[in-house]
């Protein structure tokens, strides 16, 4: 048995990450046909079912930060997920990113945490990440997002690392390489210099990568 997390349901070979249990559960009722708690140690909501074309899916909350999300990913590797998109927020660091943006990430930056603190690249699963990119079509863009143990944006390192910050992406790509499990992310921009994004308008654009990644993971 996993060390964090207790299934009380099976879990399937594909999941979609999120950090938000409360976004676990808004997604897996979206995507999900009658979704079956199949987590909740630890406060890490997550649920299981078939999507409306039958395939069998999973959502699970990953918590706060990246060490967090790399643990969770090596119980869900442990209990059979082979491949995994993460679903998060971020905020943005370029010019011209939008609020409510989604951004395909084409590389991550680990400026702390499990994935490492040199700022070296590492990158998605190559076919997820192309497919999801398809995917969101004219709703989003490739971007390259730099992962900080606290999303406190200062100074240069994080401008030169990446379009983007979240706390998760590194982490769990660079875990996923060494579980040997494809993981690719898109996020969502919920910050920027001219203010934050209403949790009503995250929720909206969670949904529509909810159904973009479901939409890869069932091809």
């Amino acid at each position: 048995m996993p060390a964090r997390l207790r299934p009380t349901a099976p879990i399937a070979a594909d999941a979609i990450l999120v950090g938000d249990p409360g976004r676990a559960l808004m997604l897996a009722q979206a995507l999900l046909e009658q979704p079956k708690m199949s987590n909740h140690a630890r406060g890490l909501w997550g649920y299981s079912g078939r999507t409306p074309a039958g395939h069998e899916l999973s959502l699970q909350a990953t918590g706060m930060g990246g060490p967090s999300a790399a643990l969770v990913l090596a119980d869900l590797a442990e209990l059979g997920v082979r491949r995994a998109i993460r679903i998060g927020t971020c905020a943005a660091i370029a010019p011209g990113l939008e609020l409510g943006q989604l951004l395909a990430v084409s590389e991550a930056h680990a400026l702390g945490g499990p994935g490492g603190s040199d700022g070296a690249a590492v990158a998605p699963d190559a076919t997820l990440a192309a497919r999801l990119r398809e995917r969101l079509g004219a709703d989003g863009r490739t971007a390259t997002v730099a992962s900080l143990d606290v999303l406190h944006i200062h100074g240069t390192t994080a401008v030169a690392a990446g379009e983007a910050a979240d706390m998760q992406t590194a982490a769990l790509l660079a875990r996923g390489r060494e579980l040997g499990v494809a993981v690719a992310a898109a996020l969502i921009v919920t910050a920027t210099s001219a203010g934050e994004l209403d949790d009503a308008a995250t929720e909206a654009a969670a949904e529509r990568a909810g159904i973009a990644a479901s939409a890869v993971l069932s091809s």
